[in-house]
Parts: C-alpha cells; structure tokens; sequence
C-alpha cells in the first residue's frame, strides 16, 4: 500500500483523499482560487474545516456569511482562520482579496449535524513542544475545543524548525486499547519552506511489517492509517503539515509512543 499523494498543481477544487475510499474516515480537498474566483462545494455525510492556507476569503455556508476570513501570506507567517461546517451543508468560497487564495477543506464521515463556526487566529491554541532535536510549534486548531461542537474531526498545525523531529518520540494510534491508546486515522498535507526543500516521513510498526520512508516535498501528502509516524525536516527547511485526525470511538487524543524510545519522554525534563 502507497501512503504518500505526491502533489499535482491544479487549478480550483481537486480531491486528495477521499473519506470511505482510500481511508474509512478522513478526508483532504485543496482548493485554489485567483482573484474574486468563486468555488461551490458540498460536504454530504461529512463534516469539514476549511483551513486558509493563504490570502483571504469570504465563506457562505447554508447562507450564513463569515467575511474577510485570512491574514497570513503564507503557512509559516501566523495562525489561519478556518471554518467548521457541518454535514450535509452547501458552502460558497470567495477570494477576497483580489489576489490569490490558497486553502484545505479536511473533512471526517460523521452521523451528527452541528451548527458552522469561524475559529479565528487568536482562537488558535499554540504549543511548543520537544527539545533538542525534535522541537516543533504546535497549533490546535479544532482539537479540545470542539468538544460538543462537532462530531469526529480534529484539526491542527505542526512547524518543524530546520533538523528537527516532530511526531517524536514515535507515537501511533491505530488500536483501541482505552486509555492507553486511540483508534484515530489521520492525514498529513505538507509545505516546506523554502519551497525547493524536503522533509522525511518515516512509517513502521512495531513487527516492521510496515517499514517505509517518503521524502516529502511542497505540497505533498501522507494518509496515516497505522503505524508510528515521524516526520524529519532536512536541515536548512522549514516542515509544515496540516493535519486531520477521526476515528470511530471519540476525539480523545491518546497516543502510544514507541516502547523503545520511552526513555526520551524520562529524560526529557532534565534537559529543558
């Protein structure tokens, strides 16, 4: 099985990952639109986020309007606007800028229907986590705040600074084992910076039955279905992943690090 979705420029709405084929439960859309372009889009039985990527936007979903959504030039300048909306919904994407925009529709199969809502940059929950070499800032975007709010989907951002981790220690969460571990799919949508960089995405188990690495560039792709899940970022590049997480038994974020590496999380607080 292929995990990496290598990136295709296409114009206007293409479909990454669709939810119920190439995972059970998660989807990614990319959306690009030129100056004052109008995108219509459904979301059926699956509730999205639409994750400004970059430029601003104005959003209609089941007619109600959210306007002048965005303000950072690129991933790594700021934390995005995005937009919850729910199942069975219609939405409308204007750019707004008379420029360019740039924006992720991740989306989850979900049951429950909820009411749209804007999760502005201010609103964005921001961590820096690790030390030495696996620092990473860490952006929640939809995660512990959308408890009563939306039925599956989390949502967030990860910044790797130039030679570090991220994902690290190894961690996965493919068994439901309460309350060691969450069953959760996910997705990762990558950008590096500057543009003609790379980044490595390591994907093994615990028999290394599932033993991969994927040299990851611009615009690049990673379904997670199982696995440990590392991500490396070359030195000299910066590595940003969007990422969406569903799973079937809540939104719990229970990861289970790799047994051997257990250690780094001992002696993490004595080096910080």
């Amino acid at each position: 099985m292929e995990y990496l979705y290598p990136s295709k420029e296409v114009a206007g709405y293409s479909q990454v990952v669709k939810a119920g084929k190439d995972l059970e439960f998660c989807g990614l859309g990319l959306l690009k639109l030129g100056a004052n372009e109008v995108c219509n889009l459904k979301t059926d039985d699956e509730e999205a986020v639409l994750v400004i990527l970059s430029g601003k936007c104005n959003v209609v979903v089941n007619g109600k309007e959210f306007n002048d959504l965005g303000e950072r030039k690129d991933v790594f300048s700021g934390n995005p606007a995005s937009v919850y909306i729910p199942i069975q919904s219609s939405f409308k994407v204007e750019e707004a800028q008379g420029f360019a925009l740039e924006a992720a529709v991740v989306s989850a199969k979900a049951e429950k229907k909820f009411e749209p809502f804007v999760v502005r940059p201010e609103e964005v929950v921001c961590n820096h986590r690790g030390i030495l070499n696996y620092q990473r800032d860490v952006r929640d975007i939809i995660v512990a705040n959308g408890e009563g709010k939306v039925h599956r989907i989390v949502v967030g951002e990860t910044i790797s600074c130039p030679g570090q981790w991220s994902s690290y220690p190894s961690h996965k969460h493919d068994d439901y084992n309460p309350p060691y571990e969450a069953k959760m799919e996910e997705v990762y949508y990558f950008k590096i910076k500057p543009e003609d960089g790379f980044g490595i995405q390591v994907m093994y188990n615990d028999d290394l039955s599932l033993r991969k690495a994927y040299m990851l560039k611009d615009g690049d792709t990673v379904i997670i279905p199982e696995g440990y899940h590392p991500v490396a970022a070359a030195p000299g590049f910066q590595v940003y992943y969007l990422w969406v997480m569903a799973g079937d038994y809540g939104r719990e974020l229970v990861p289970k690090d790799d047994p051997k590496l257990a250690w780094l999380n001992n002696v993490a607080p004595l080096l910080k």
